[in-house]
């Protein structure tokens, strides 16, 4: 699927993620992935607003963050270390510390890569959802 991520200056980009838009394909998220392909990370959908957390419970790759607002505005960000506990009651939450409708994940350091910053606005483009994304990496 493919996100428009706005900057504070007007100017966009469009990136390629996957796509978790279900409780399970959000609860799955990227537990055990080491390698996203062409795409640049993946993008959490949520139908209402909510105020979860994220954890790192199997997922092996540090990772970071950034949640989104009804209307695209960034909340916040945070990178997350791997959680090497069996026990998921064990690991670390990473709340956004507001309401979110969208949370994009990506390898750790890689934010800034796919333009998001400060300032910035994300919108997921209606329609994109089967797309394959491009050969060539959007990092």
């Amino acid at each position: 699927m493919t996100v428009e991520i706005t900057k504070a200056d007007g100017t966009t980009c469009e990136v390629c993620l996957w796509l978790a838009d279900s409780a399970e394909e959000r609860g799955q998220g990227l537990m055990g992935v080491t390698d996203l392909g062409t795409a640049a990370g993946m993008a959490f959908v949520f139908e209402q607003p909510t105020n979860g957390s994220f954890y790192m419970f199997q997922t092996v790759t540090p990772l970071s963050i950034g949640w989104f607002a009804p209307g695209g505005a960034l909340v916040s960000t945070a990178d997350m270390a791997p959680c090497e506990s069996d026990d998921s009651s064990q690991c670390e939450q990473f709340p956004a510390g507001a309401e979110f409708d969208l949370a994009i994940e990506v390898f750790r350091g890689d934010l800034a890569a796919v333009g998001i910053e400060p300032g910035v606005s994300a919108r997921v483009i209606e329609g994109t959802e089967a797309a394959a994304c491009p050969a060539a990496s959007t990092l």
